[in-house]
């Protein structure tokens, strides 16, 4: 019995040996996107990851260093009011913690990829699609083509929605295309090279509860710090307390920074926008669509429940089946089939001993009588080469096919062509 399979599988053709000795890939493992994952799928982030080391340290390295220095001022207990520092130092350790937790939660999870088609869509689904745009896409076939733009109706307002030619799809409202992830993105917001990874709806919360938190954890320290200096002396221990002063300057300068971006998003909340749209579009000159009001949109933003994802990274799938088909404009390549296309570019056969694939155009060219082709006859009724046709390629003709040539024209021995040709000279 297992000799006879044994034996169908070796008499079985290649492709299905290739198919049956696939390895099946997780989503993750063939995706199309620039982004890195960690623990077999579980952990997203974007190509930029590295950046994320750096943030980790500019957060977790002052806070370490306040934290060492209240428990140091605790382990020396020279006053009575050190023990009143203790709930400092929890608080701080916590909001460090918080901070560090918030940006895992922002750069290792799905932002809200929208899962990208195998092929564009069909014919009839793009037939009745009401637009004004004169801009078509020229399909897979030659009697498809998609227009650029559809309008979609949302809250009694009318809004454009693209075709991304990468995820052969029409992008869902307030979706759009990240070149660094190269990934279309729901409710993108931009991406963040300080967290490594686009922001979206997916992450978008968590993305505001980081920043936020490095705000309050900014002014925190540099609170206490100074409190710290103070009840030790302002003058002696800013000359000593090298530390301290550094944590000062620090805290001064990043509240600026992450303290500025939280009050910006605080107010995209309120109006119910993503940095994408307040940046491009200017909803202050024509009316929002999706605005709420300042409650709803909070409670939209913050409060609701965040949608699952979308794309099931560590499922199963055939790597084939998830790589699709970018479109092209050559009418060409609509007309055949993936096969077809194939026997065309490739050739179904190889030449013999060198293995180049052969087209099948090229299989069926009649090469004898491509010369004969090339001539033509003249007034006299003599045959004569097209004055077209290159003459560095007659040139190139060697000796023996000249010999062959008037051989085969006069059709006589050589010994008495030659010596005819004394006669004729030596009269």
């Amino acid at each position: 019995m297992g000799g006879n399979r044994k034996m169908q599988m070796e008499s079985s053709p290649p492709s299905l040996k290739a198919a049956h000795n696939l390895k099946p890939l997780r989503v993750y493992q063939a995706w199309r996107g620039n982004n890195k994952f960690f623990c077999g799928g579980r952990l997203v982030f974007g190509p930029d990851v590295a950046s994320l080391f750096l943030t980790t340290f500019l957060i977790a390295g002052p806070a370490i260093a306040f934290c060492i220095k209240i428990y140091l001022r605790i382990r020396q207990g020279n006053g009575d009011n050190d023990a009143q520092w203790v709930p400092v130092l929890a608080v701080g350790s916590a909001l460090t913690v918080l901070d560090l937790l918030f940006l895992l939660m922002t750069s290792g999870r799905d932002p809200g990829i929208v899962p990208r088609n195998s092929r564009a869509p069909e014919f009839d689904e793009a037939f009745d699609i009401p637009t004004p745009s004169m801009e078509w896409i020229n399909g897979t076939t030659p009697h498809l083509k998609l227009p650029r733009t559809k309008d979609v109706i949302i809250n009694g307002h009318t809004v454009k929605v693209k075709f991304c030619d990468t995820c052969l799809l029409y992008r869902p409202p307030r979706t759009s295309h990240c070149s660094i992830c190269n990934n279309c993105v729901q409710r993108f917001d931009h991406h963040c090279p300080w967290v490594g990874q686009c922001i979206g709806i997916r992450n978008y919360r968590w993305f505001f509860m980081f920043i936020s938190t490095s705000t309050i954890l900014c002014l925190y320290v540099f609170v206490f710090t100074w409190i710290n200096i103070a009840q030790r002396g302002t003058l002696r221990t800013l000359t000593h307390d090298y530390v301290s002063d550094i944590l000062i300057v620090y805290c001064f300068i990043a509240v600026w920074f992450v303290g500025g971006l939280t009050v910006f998003h605080f107010y995209l909340i309120c109006t119910n926008q993503t940095t994408y749209e307040n940046f491009r579009y200017q909803y202050d000159r024509r009316g929002n669509p999706y605005n709420k009001g300042s409650c709803g949109n909070l409670r939209e933003t913050l409060c609701s429940r965040i949608q699952p994802s979308r794309n099931k990274f560590r499922s199963f799938v055939v790597e084939e089946e998830h790589m699709p088909h970018s479109l092209s404009p050559n009418h060409m390549d609509g007309m055949l089939t993936p096969k077809e296309k194939i026997d065309i570019e490739m050739g179904s056969m190889h030449a013999e001993g060198g293995g180049i694939p052969i087209p099948e155009l090229l299989r069926k060219f009649d090469f004898d009588n491509f010369d004969d082709d090339l001539k033509f006859e003249d007034d006299e009724g003599q045959p004569s080469f097209d004055p077209f046709y290159s003459v560095d390629e007659d040139s190139r003709t060697s000796n023996a096919t000249v010999v062959n040539f008037h051989s085969s024209e006069y059709d006589e021995p050589p010994e008495s062509f030659h010596a005819r040709e004394r006669d004729r000279h030596n009269p």
